[in-house]
């Protein structure tokens, strides 16, 4: 275990996946969102490749046991992220990313729900404070239903962030199951193939021929968010999920930094107090799981070789 090195990769990776959402926000008024899933996923392949190659561990990086198990988690995964693509054409990045934080609230409740998980009271009420706050996050959005095509236009990416969010948790627990039989490098791999698969099923839709400039961007998201996975799954090789966790939360200082320089989008203080909400709420049950970890190896020291 190196934390310091693990809260290094993580930073690495928080930044690499907002300049990710970032190069997606700069082609959305030309790129449909299934075309960027395309990009993203495809050119993402060739530096994970690189990675295996460079660790020696090709081959037992791309075998696979449960072949059917990546397929229903890249097919929620790709329509998390195609939604995800769609909402920051329509909403502002910060807003994106505040939203983004009831993925990991929604995954509490859908492995109590499907993967049998027990959540305590604690636990449920930190999840009830993170969506009040998302709810605080949607609500100018909600409201304004009915509106203005604009207002429309931003009621529609807050909604459908919010189903890019459940669908990412959903997404996630997948995973969770995945990882009890496979490498964590064939989950990262298969994922990417999946989704340039998957996302060609959207060339029907509208897919454009971009210029120089924008297929330059649309490349970069690809190798940027395949450099970003491969610095998150190093940060979780040098540590425990409980101490890089809550660096997660750097990504909506970057996000209202290059929301600002890039975008001129300036953050409203109903939107600033919904994410503080949402991010005390994660907080909180990152600090739980880490007591409940600490108490549960205090507990296998204390007993006896004979159980």
């Amino acid at each position: 275990m190196n934390p310091a090195r693990a809260i290094a990769f993580k930073l690495a990776a928080v930044t690499l996946f907002v300049a990710m959402s970032a190069l997606i926000k700069a082609t959305a008024d030309t790129v449909p969102p299934g075309q960027a899933v395309f990009f993203r996923s495809f050119f993402a392949m060739p530096v994970i490749l690189v990675w295996l190659v460079w660790q020696g561990d090709v081959t037992a990086g791309l075998r696979t046991a449960d072949p059917m198990g990546h397929v229903w988690r890249g097919v929620v995964g790709t329509t998390a992220m195609g939604l995800m693509f769609a909402a920051l054409g329509l909403l502002p990045l910060p807003e994106v990313t505040a939203i983004s934080y009831a993925t990991p609230l929604l995954v509490v409740v859908f492995a109590a729900m499907f993967l049998g998980e027990q959540v305590r009271l604690f636990r449920l009420a930190a999840v009830a404070l993170g969506l009040a706050g998302v709810l605080i996050v949607l609500s100018p959005r909600l409201g304004a239903l009915g509106g203005g095509e604009v207002e429309t236009r931003e009621a529609l990416g807050a909604v459908v962030m919010l189903a890019g969010a459940s669908c990412a948790a959903l997404a996630q627990v997948f995973v969770r199951k995945l990882v009890q039989r496979e490498r964590t490098e064939a989950i990262v791999f298969w994922f990417s193939v999946t989704a340039s698969l998957l996302s060609l099923a959207t060339l029907p839709f509208g897919w454009t021929w971009p210029d120089g400039p924008t297929a330059i961007l649309l490349v970069l998201t690809g190798i940027v968010g395949g450099l970003a996975q491969i610095c998150l799954t190093s940060a979780y090789r040098h540590a425990e999920a409980a101490v890089v966790a809550p660096f997660d939360y750097a990504s909506m200082l970057l996000a209202l930094a290059v929301g600002y320089l890039f975008f001129d989008e300036v953050p409203t203080p109903v939107m600033l107090s919904g994410a503080g909400l949402v991010i005390a709420a994660g907080a909180l049950i990152i600090w739980r799981e880490r007591q409940l970890g600490l108490e549960r190896g205090r507990a296998r020291q204390g007993t006896t070789p004979q159980g």
